[in-house]
């Protein structure tokens, strides 16, 4: 399947024809403040998979594991698009909001459950994992 998006202004765009290897809903506290919600969806991609064209600026932070977080964003209108764990090393991140067809988005479970905010209403029928995605 063919996936492509962007940011908000259209500097930053990308594609990608590869599977995705996990999608999932991330509720860790970082993503919350980060994504102004209850929770950061991501897809995640084999590294060297997504082609991207304009130049997206990476923000470095210390994620929950203690292992870094690279989140990627327009530099023009601050569209959140990219992310890399460096806990997964070989997978890169798109945001699927900013799909240019946000409905391909099948996310398979909610993870960092634990920290997850009261007012957060996650679907029943997804698994629920209290922290990492891994385990």
């Amino acid at each position: 399947m063919a996936y492509s998006g962007g940011c908000l202004c259209g500097n930053v765009r990308y594609a990608t024809d590869a599977d995705a290897a996990f999608g999932g809903n991330c509720h860790c506290t970082d993503c919350q403040r980060a994504s102004g919600g209850p929770y950061a969806p991501v897809m995640m991609f084999p590294m060297g998979t997504v082609s991207i064209t304009g130049t997206p600026k990476f923000f470095v932070s210390k994620g929950d594991s203690g292992n870094a977080i690279e989140r990627g964003f327009c530099q023009n209108c601050g569209t959140q698009l990219f992310l890399k764990l460096e806990a997964i090393p070989g997978l890169f991140g798109i945001r699927p909001g900013s799909l240019d067809d946000p409905s391909l988005y099948q996310p398979s479970l909610d993870f960092y459950v634990s920290s997850a905010q009261p007012w957060d209403h996650m679907d029943p029928g997804l698994p629920k994992r209290p922290l990492s995605p891994r385990g």
